[in-house]
């Protein structure tokens, strides 16, 4: 039994595969546009999946799209009639676009695909849920989706038991704290629907003088974490922006324009935001603990990569475990539209042991033997040396010692926004300088964003308080405290971005300010190579840890090719490329020629 689930049309077009209850195959398709966030129908993630698997369109059982068309367009219709003659542009500007393209889904999937099949479209949280709650280790788990908004739902919980779950009750649009997250994000001056993280690895910088204000003015937060808005401090229902010019009255100026200086005033906003985020997250888990009775959480959408709100609802102790959809925002949404199909629509048994879940480390991506990475290196005339496979973890582990910058390509490719020792940038998490040198030089990004810890998975407790495995780099957790440094009075006074000088652990360029880190423990079993390399990293140095940022520049997707990873690794200052076993040096490679202006293609000049 052959199933295709799409997400499209919004952003983060995805496909996925599964096969008899298997995922086979699953990609975003921005990883082969390179159009950040492509949104398009997802034609080359399609064929790629149907291709891993060495089928047709015409193999297909079923193709599942993840949510609603007409139910959206009722929430569009209905949004702007409320708030008539309020959004009149807007309007137009939405409407074209429907009429031509996105009320017609279901002829348009057939029409490309030429699939004549049974289509299928689960709801917009429905699919968020399958994707949280099949793959999980779980028999049973209450669920929660938090998003910015699928057709009305924003937030939903509900229950997953064996091979059904059931959503109970939600949230609905315009209320929505993605939307409210994503408001601060653009008054901050980052992008929607791609900047919220920063606003994450920002707020740590700053101190939280602004929560009461919005848990008092924007947002009316009951005990059981349900909530309205008040909409007058926002303009994302009817309007081309996010927030009125009564939010910035009451947050003291205008939006903050792109690239200007952060000052402690945006600091403090983001700590602010990000800690009444945590508190709505706390109440919404506390009361759905209460009501369904279940031991084990699952969680998706896009709120739920906010992994410093999932390390505290872990460490609150509210469930005994949770499980967090890797792909969670809407490419995730793909995948449990497949998975609700085989398991809500076909009945099929749904087997788990507790322990392991069916993301298969989330490699899920395609993969490049070694015969097409050597014709391609060949035929471009790029020097390299091909390393004997048994020797690969130790040769770059001694290169990542010599504080080297690696470009680290092995195996199939991540689904979801991580990467995780799949297409990744990787170095000394031990360096002074090396959260520095790989924010700027690297990725051309902030100087205050965070790189994430990898580590072996038996080791993880001897670095970090945490107990338990994160192998999707979606829990924040603390430094342990044998590990940190002492810091002096006048360290402490510091504010703003001169807390970035000090260094506050063994493994400085992984530690943020308030000594927390964006885990990833590191499994044999689901990707035996980077587990050997950081194995050997610890032989060699003692340290069981490294740095791993994903395998792009600031404004592109993660590289999916041979050429993606080499065009990144000579535009940057990575001193290292690693294809599988062939080993590319910089210095021995010839100056770079573009046909275009990289940098301003993706904001960097």
């Amino acid at each position: 039994m052959k199933i295709l689930g799409i997400s499209a049309y919004y952003h983060d077009s995805a496909a996925c595969l599964v096969i008899d209850g298997r995922i086979v195959a699953a990609a975003q398709e921005e990883r082969f546009t390179r159009k950040k966030h492509d949104h398009a129908f997802p034609h080359k993630a399609i064929a790629y999946c149907l291709d891993e698997a060495g089928i047709t369109t015409a193999d297909l059982d079923y193709v599942a799209f993840y949510d609603k068309p007409l139910l959206k367009f009722e929430r569009l219709l209905e949004s702007y009639m409320a708030y008539a003659p309020q959004g009149f542009l807007s309007f137009l500007k939405a409407i074209p676009l429907w009429i031509k393209q996105k009320l017609w889904i279901q002829d348009l999937i057939s029409k490309e695909l030429n699939f004549h099949g049974k289509i299928l479209f689960p709801e917009h949280h429905e699919s968020h849920a399958a994707s949280a709650f099949f793959p999980s280790p779980f028999a049973e788990a209450a669920i929660i989706t938090m998003d910015g908004v699928g057709e009305w739902s924003t937030l939903s919980y509900g229950v997953g038991e064996s091979n059904q779950l059931a959503l109970l009750a939600d949230i609905r649009f315009p209320h929505s704290l993605g939307l409210l997250y994503s408001a601060f994000t653009y008054y901050l001056g980052f992008k929607v629907n791609s900047g919220e993280y920063k606003v994450m690895g920002l707020a740590p910088y700053g101190e939280p003088k602004y929560r009461d204000l919005i848990l008092q003015k924007l947002i009316d937060l009951k005990d059981d974490g349900s909530f309205r808005m008040d909409m007058s401090y926002f303009n994302y229902v009817t309007g081309l922006t996010m927030t009125s010019e009564k939010f910035h009255q009451l947050f003291g100026g205008s939006p903050r324009s792109p690239e200007s200086e952060l000052t402690q005033h945006h600091m403090d906003i983001a700590r602010s935001l990000q800690d009444a985020t945590e508190e709505i997250v706390l109440r919404i888990a506390r009361h759905v603990r209460r009501e369904t009775g279940k031991k084990y959480l699952c969680l998706a959408g896009g709120v739920a990569l906010n992994c410093v709100a999932n390390g505290k609802l872990l460490r609150e102790g509210v469930f005994d475990d949770i499980w967090i959809q890797p792909a969670s925002g809407d490419a995730g949404g793909a995948l449990g539209a497949a998975l609700a199909v085989w398991y809500q629509y076909l009945g099929n048994t749904r087997q788990v042991d507790g322990v392991h879940d069916a993301m298969q480390g989330t490699y899920l991506g395609p993969r490049w033997s070694r015969d097409d990475i050597r014709q391609y290196l060949d035929k471009n005339n790029i020097a390299y040396r091909e390393l004997e496979q048994n020797t690969v973890s130790k040769i770059v582990a001694g290169l990542i010692a010599q504080d080297n910058v690696i470009g680290w390509v092995q195996g199939r490719m991540e689904f979801g926004p991580r990467a995780l020792g799949g297409r990744s940038i990787i170095g000394d998490a031990r360096s002074e300088n090396m959260q520095e040198v790989m924010n700027v030089k690297i990725k051309f990004r902030e100087s205050f964003r965070p790189f994430a810890p990898s580590i072996l998975a038996e080791r993880v407790s001897d670095y970090f308080q945490i107990d338990r495995p994160s192998p999707y780099m979606l829990l924040v957790a603390s430094i342990a405290k044998n590990h940190r440094h002492s810091t002096t009075p006048e360290q402490e006074k510091l504010f703003g971005l001169a807390k970035l000088k000090v260094s506050r652990s063994d493994i400085p360029a992984v530690t943020h300010v308030d000594w927390s880190a964006r885990v990833q423990t590191v499994h044999k079993d689901t990707n035996p190579a980077y587990y050997d390399l950081i194995k050997a990293f610890e032989v060699e140095t003692g340290c069981p840890v490294i740095i791993n940022t994903s395998f792009n520049v600031r404004g592109e997707p993660i590289v999916a090719s041979p050429e993606d990873a080499y065009r990144c690794f000579m535009r940057t200052g990575m001193d290292y490329l690693v294809l599988e076993n062939f080993l590319l040096d910089k210095k021995d490679q010839p100056k770079l020629v573009e046909q275009e202006d990289w940098k301003k293609t993706y904001g960097l000049d």
